[in-house]
């Protein structure tokens, strides 16, 4: 067992420019990141790597982070299917709160991100 306390943070997200900010932003706060591009990596991501959080950008490629979501709340294995996923959208309201619970959201978050707003939600849900 090791002492490697490091919390994963899978980000699912097609825009480099966000992904590169978020990823700096919450290797910051000293968490270490994976990247999926589209929804067609996302789950390989989950059971190739321990992940403890997800953020789901909604408007990704291949397959959306809606479809990804419910995928991840399917998943045979409890530790990937009881994961925090938090949803990351530019339009929020294309869905209601409502449709992101019925997929499994736990929380979500409005683009253009809040940085503040990222880390304290990922610390809610990670530590």
């Amino acid at each position: 067992m090791s002492v490697d306390t490091q919390k994963t943070i899978l980000i699912a997200e097609d825009s480099s420019v966000i992904l590169n900010l978020t990823r700096k932003i919450l290797e910051l706060q000293k968490y270490k990141i994976v990247l999926a591009k589209n929804g067609g990596e996302v789950l390989k991501q989950l059971e190739g790597n321990p992940i403890d959080c997800v953020l789901m950008d909604i408007n990704i490629p291949v397959k959306d982070g809606m479809q990804c979501t419910r995928e991840i709340r399917a998943h045979a294995d409890p530790k990937i299917n009881k994961l925090p996923i938090i949803a990351i959208t530019g339009n929020a309201n294309n869905y209601s709160m409502d449709q992101f619970r019925e997929a499994g959201v736990t929380d979500y978050l409005p683009k253009p991100l809040d940085f503040d707003a990222l880390v304290r939600v990922v610390k809610q849900y990670v530590g």
